[in-house]
Parts: C-alpha cells; sequence; structure tokens
C-alpha cells in the first residue's frame, strides 16, 4: 500500500481543541466569581451580568447580518467578553446602561471591526471598561458595600492611599467595595485552577505578572498580599492578560508582557492619581505585542534574519 508524506507549514494540530470549547472553559472557569457577585450584590449583580451579555451577544449578531458575514456568536467569545465586561462594572444601577454601551465598544468597535476574533489588537473587555472609566469616571467610581443598596463606600486601593487598611481575609473572600467580580480572590482563584487543569492558559504571564507586583511591593515596603488580592489584579492577570490574541506567541515574550504589566500596575497604584491600573497596563501592553513578538519569534530555520533598512 503507498502511503504519502504530506509537510505543511506551521501551525500544526495538535488536538481537537475549538475556539468554543475553550471559550466554555472560560465561562465555567468565571462561574465562581459570577456566583459571588451575585451572592454579595444581590439581583443587581444578576441585571447588570444578564443584559452586559446579552447585549455583547447581540451586537455580534447584528453586526452579522448587517455586513452579511457568517455568525461568529457560537463561539461563545461574545458571552465571554460581556461576563468579562460586566465583572469589572460596579454593582450600580447605572452599570445597566454602562453595561450596553460598554458592549457596543468591545464587540463592534474593538473586535468586530478590526476583523472579529483573533484579529483585534486590544482585548475587547478591558478596553471597553477603560472607555467608560474614562467617559463616564463618576458613574464607573460609585462603589456600594456587599449586601447595602445605597451604601456609597470607597475600594481598599482608595482607602489604603489615605492610610486605612483592609484586612486581607476580607479582600481573599470578597466581603469589600468594589467591581461585582473583582472582590473575591478565593473564586478568581477556583477559574484559575480550572484554567490550568484544562491547559487553556500557561502559567508564563500570570505569574510573571504576580512576581512583579511582589517585588515591586517589597521594595516600595508595601504589602504584597495586599496588593495581590485587591483591586482587579486577580482578574486582570488570570482571565484579559492571558488573551490569546493580544498577548505574546513566544514564552520570552509573555514573560516580557508579565513584567511590563507589573511595573506599570504598580507604577499606577503607587505613584498615579488613579487608585487602580490593571486595566491601563493591559491596554497598554497591548499595543507592545507585535514589538515584543518581533524581537522573540525566532528566526526559521535556515532563514536569514532581515537587516533593518
Amino acid at each position: 500500500m503507498e502511503h504519502k508524506l504530506y509537510v505543511n507549514s506551521s501551525p500544526h494540530i495538535k488536538d481537537v481543541a475549538k475556539t468554543s470549547n475553550i471559550m466554555f472553559d472560560v465561562i465555567i472557569a468565571l462561574i465562581p466569581a459570577t456566583i459571588i457577585s451575585i451572592y454579595l450584590y444581590s439581583y443587581m449583580a444578576a441585571i447588570i451580568i444578564g443584559v452586559t451579555v446579552l447585549s455583547s451577544v447581540l451586537f455580534e449578531t447584528l453586526y452579522n447580518l448587517l455586513t452579511k458575514q457568517k455568525q461568529t456568536v457560537g463561539d461563545f467569545s461574545a458571552v465571554v467578553t460581556g461576563l468579562l465586561l460586566a465583572l469589572t462594572l460596579p454593582p450600580a444601577a447605572s452599570s445597566i446602561w454602562l453595561g450596553v454601551v460598554g458592549s457596543l465598544v468591545a464587540i463592534i468597535i474593538v473586535k468586530m471591526i478590526f476583523g472579529g476574533l483573533g484579529q483585534n489588537i486590544f482585548n475587547p473587555a478591558i478596553a471597553a471598561r477603560v472607555f467608560l472609566t474614562v467617559a463616564f469616571s463618576s458613574q464607573m467610581t460609585t462603589w456600594l458595600s456587599p449586601g447595602a443598596d445605597a451604601i456609597s463606600t470607597a475600594t481598599p486601593l482608595a482607602l489604603a492611599s489615605n492610610g486605612i487598611v483592609t484586612s486581607n481575609i476580607d479582600l481573599f473572600l470578597g466581603n469589600i467595595p468594589g467591581c461585582i467580580g473583582e472582590t473575591s480572590a478565593l473564586a478568581l482563584l477556583l477559574g484559575f485552577g480550572w484554567l490550568l487543569i484544562r491547559k487553556v492558559i500557561k502559567l508564563d504571564i500570570t505569574l510573571t505578572y504576580l512576581l512583579t507586583v511582589v517585588v515591586f511591593s517589597f521594595i516600595i515596603g508595601a504589602d504584597p498580599l495586599f496588593h495581590l488580592l485587591s483591586g482587579g489584579l486577580l482578574l486582570g492577570a488570570i482571565f484579559m492578560a492571558t488573551d490569546y490574541s493580544t498577548s505574546p506567541m513566544t514564552r520570552n515574550g509573555k514573560i516580557i508582557f508579565g513584567f511590563g504589566l507589573g511595573i506599570i500596575t504598580m507604577s499606577i497604584r503607587v505613584y498615579g492619581n488613579l487608585p487602580e491600573g490593571v486595566s491601563f497596563a493591559i491596554l497598554f501592553m497591548n499595543v507592545l505585542v507585535p514589538l515584543i513578538d518581533r524581537y522573540t519569534i525566532p528566526k526559521s530555520f535556515g532563514g536569514v534574519k532581515k537587516k533593518n533598512a
């Protein structure tokens, strides 16, 4: 029997993983944070999550219909974007319409106009959150204490800038004011474990990011555990910085990427006018990904390195 050997260029198929399978695993990983958010903030969190996810799916469906493209909502990426965006919003009534506006920005402007999943240069949820923070700063900084309906308060990072210390236990469990899906480190770490078990992500970016934050904290004499558990660090480091489309391809590139994220995040937290810097750090480092890839991807076997003109 004659056998034929077909040799093709990379990338080569190594398993049967599909985009929908990967996105479904991310959704499962976000379930603990979603449940905790609804437990802490009741029906308001559920409404915000539902509206934002539904808006993201609807906007992607409408865009594909209007541009006469194949429907892509079946890959669940719009669901993931909507869910991540919702978890970065404050637990206030204004977040209902903020979720709709943010979904429009994330899906239409950041994702679909750039060519859809895999072509976007920014993480859609992060870009939308930064847009909302800049355009609607008052609404995006309206915080409620868990279990309260109308008590405005400050986040642990904001309190820390005024010398008020929050218990690390409260930070770990989520009994603190903040965005609806960022407060419970326990819930986010459970999701992290699932993604590692399912081999959806690797440790390179997340671990480098977190270790950089720890080292920076030690250098300035701050509590590393506080900075690890507070704000959107874990949500960003686990679920957003590791986005396939907007992170480097090589291991060295991922380490550089994570290091840059840690430096920028802590610089903003410690020296900037904003108490939190995760979203801005990820957005800025997304811009540098092509440059990082350029200098970390090795030349092909037998290839000649191009000289700069």
